[in-house]
């Protein structure tokens, strides 16, 4: 029960960050947010994934295979986003 409710409380927060961060890419309108937002995004599918292993939705094998996935997705998104924030926007500036 205190799994499902962590999980719960994971899934909850990383929903509000990727609302949060679907904001700014809207306001910021660049690249390098929406890499962020596209990690945040896998950050609360691996919370969903997890939710989805516990009641039997997903065979154990599975869901290990698809969070360590989404570990590289999520690391990948943010080497992304901070590499283009640092240079391909910095070069484009005015």
């Amino acid at each position: 029960m205190l799994l499902v409710a962590v999980l719960l409380a994971a899934a909850a927060i990383s929903g509000v960050l990727v609302v949060l961060a679907t904001a700014v890419y809207l306001r910021r309108r660049q690249r390098s947010y929406l890499l962020v937002v596209l990690a945040f995004a896998a950050l609360f599918a691996r919370a969903i994934v997890a939710l989805l292993s516990v009641s039997n939705t997903v065979p154990a094998t599975f869901h290990h295979v698809l969070e360590h996935a989404l570990d590289v997705v999520m690391a990948g998104l943010v080497v992304a986003a901070v590499y283009y924030a640092r240079t391909v926007e910095r070069d484009n500036t005015p």
